[in-house]
């Protein structure tokens, strides 16, 4: 999946110095700025990338040299968060007016790569601009850790997901090759995610198109590019062309405390929503049947007061994005107001 998104908190149990001090175990350095290249275990990763792909041995292993262990990025992604963010507490920096008048601008710009997208993939041009919205100010934060510095040191310094890290660290190598880059150059997120859509490495491969017909794919600089395979991503994971994301709900009064009960996080199960009406909840407008199960998505408008949403199979698909139900809201939020505000060309 693409990057999850440069301004959400990553919780996970195992805390920074624990990562740091099993890396050390390892034959890691702990000080900032070390390289990697005399430790056994990246050896040995580079030799065993090398005997996959093809790449050359010494030049694999002479990149893994040069990337330096980062423990600030291991920081980040140990961090804790005790109590996550509510949707009110979340929201307003991505439905911003600001935001909103840039993803305007931004929209009017690449008009004709976002309408081109709409009619190859099926996804409206508001979708797209959002996600690029939410997840780089449309490109303006596209992240400053060098990639491969990122990858090695989540990949060798940070056991709880190396072994994911490590096979995203091998498709950057990989996509390095195929795009003709030093592997050494690219800036990103602390995750290692890049460009203007946060694709990581392996996203990078499988969606990432050549949508302005360069005979590259250039997710940093090339808008085209990056609208297109934004959309290619979507389409690929079943978006559904004309269809909403979510939809407002009404619970009965008996019932509400049970339909609640069923939300883990803000979120139910996914279920028909003939098996939902009978537990009392219905849309609150007219809806087109929906042929797939969907879910209960609350969100906390105020400290006290909260609203809730039928999770349409669209909403799901966003989701695979960035799995947070607050991400996927603003996306779609913020997809409408540029709607809104957009109007007729």
């Amino acid at each position: 999946m693409p990057a999850a998104s440069v301004l959400l908190r990553v919780a996970f149990a195992c805390l920074a110095g624990a990562a740091t001090a099993a890396g050390a175990q390892g034959g890691g350095a702990a000080r900032e700025g070390t390289r990697y290249g005399t430790r056994a275990d990246v050896v040995a990763f580079a030799r065993e990338v090398a005997a996959d792909t093809g790449l050359d041995r010494e030049r694999v292993e002479r990149w893994l040299a040069a990337a330096r262990f980062q423990p600030r990025i291991v920081e980040l992604m140990s961090r804790p968060i005790v109590d996550p963010p509510r949707w009110f507490e979340y929201s307003p920096p991505f439905l911003s007016a600001e935001r909103v008048a840039a993803g305007v601008a931004w929209w009017k710009a690449n008009e004709d790569a976002l309408d081109r997208a709409q009619a190859r993939f099926g996804v409206p041009p508001e979708v797209v601009v959002a996600i690029v919205g939410v997840e780089t100010y449309y490109g303006r934060a596209t992240g400053s850790h060098r990639v491969i510095d990122a990858l090695a040191t989540l990949a060798f310094d940070y056991p709880r997901r190396a072994p994911f890290f490590r096979g995203e660290l091998k498709e950057f190598l990989l996509l390095a090759r195929e795009q003709g880059f030093s592997p050494l150059s690219p800036r990103g997120s602390f995750a290692g995610a890049m460009g203007v859509p946060q694709f990581m490495p392996g996203s990078y491969r499988r969606y990432a198109v050549d949508f302005d017909g360069d005979a590259r794919v250039d997710l940093w600089t090339g808008a085209a590019d990056a609208i297109g395979s934004v959309a290619n991503y979507l389409a690929r994971h079943d978006w559904r062309p004309g269809e909403s994301a979510l939809a407002p709900a009404r619970i009965a009064a008996g019932t509400r405390e049970s339909v609640v009960r069923r939300l883990d996080g803000g979120m139910s199960e996914r279920r028909p929503l003939d098996a939902w009406a009978a537990d009392g909840v219905e849309p609150a407008l007219a809806l087109e049947p929906v042929d797939e199960p969907v879910g209960l998505l609350l969100l906390e408008e105020a400290a006290d007061e909260a609203s809730v949403w039928i999770a349409l199979p669209n909403f799901y698909v966003i989701t695979r994005y960035n799995r947070s139900r607050l991400y996927a809201t603003a996306v779609w939020r913020l997809a409408e107001a540029l709607r809104d505000a957009r109007g007729s060309p």
